[in-house]
């Protein structure tokens, strides 16, 4: 590891989700004090999940990315439990459900508000909350779950890999806009084995990991990692968004 991540605070939006879960851990192991947020749903696997990190001093708090009110409460709660600056703001909370491209109305106005709400507007949100602690820690970062769907149009749906699209153009902007206090990244998973889609289980993994070039999907694990390296040693990138898929998207 290039760099340690001791005495950084990290905060893991949707950190109780599979890959908000493998990141919070191994920013832990890194050295890092983690912050996961949960919904009323999540709320004791986020406080499982504090409680078994390794180090001391992590926590579970609500948010809910579709409710700005609630992260600006986060906010104010993670300032007035940890001071004013934060290190690292990892996206990972998300939100779909399978629609086939050629059903045009199966996609509706409310699916796609909700859609755009959690996958993009809440991750901006959540960016927009934390700037000031980002900016104040004097070496911030910003890592967004994107996906290659963004990029490839290929996807649970139309709206999702549009929200996707989104992800990695906001990245780019606000790299720009944030720089040099703030490094803004993403990384972009293919097929991950995480449950996060409804209805794909085993027979579709095996499909897809058969027409993949590694020969797999993806683990939490490997999104995780790619994280990680963004907070450790891709000190001199910013405003790309890293492929983490294994070949899928060649």
């Amino acid at each position: 590891m290039a760099h340690s991540l001791e005495g950084r605070l990290a905060l893991v939006v949707g950190g109780s989700g599979g890959i908000g879960a493998a990141t919070a851990r191994l920013l832990a192991e890194a050295g890092a004090r983690v912050i996961v947020t949960h919904t009323a749903r999540s709320a004791g696997a986020a406080a499982s999940l504090a409680d078994s990190l390794p180090g001391s001093g992590h926590m579970a708090l609500p948010a809910d990315v579709a409710d700005t009110a609630s992260l600006l409460a986060l906010r104010d709660d993670v300032r007035a439990r940890c001071g004013d600056a934060l290190h690292v703001l990892v996206n990972a909370a998300g939100f779909t459900k399978p629609v086939p491209h050629a059903d045009l109305d199966a996609l509706d106005d409310a699916l796609i508000d909700r859609m755009f709400a959690v996958n993009w507007r809440g991750q901006f949100a959540a960016v927009r909350a934390f700037a000031p602690m980002l900016k104040a820690s004097g070496d911030g970062l910003i890592v967004s779950v994107s996906s290659i769907a963004g990029q490839t149009g290929v996807g649970s749906s139309i709206a999702y890999c549009a929200a996707k699209a989104g992800i990695d153009v906001m990245t780019k902007s606000l790299a720009r806009a944030l720089a040099p206090e703030v490094r803004v990244l993403a990384v972009a998973p293919g097929v991950v084995d995480t449950g996060f889609v409804p209805g794909r289980g085993a027979d579709f993994n095996a499909k897809i990991a058969a027409s993949t070039p590694l020969g797999r999907v993806g683990r939490a694990q490997d999104v995780a990692e790619a994280i990680l390296a963004c907070a450790t040693s891709l000190q001199y990138s910013t405003g790309t968004t890293i492929v983490v898929d294994g070949g899928r998207s060649l």
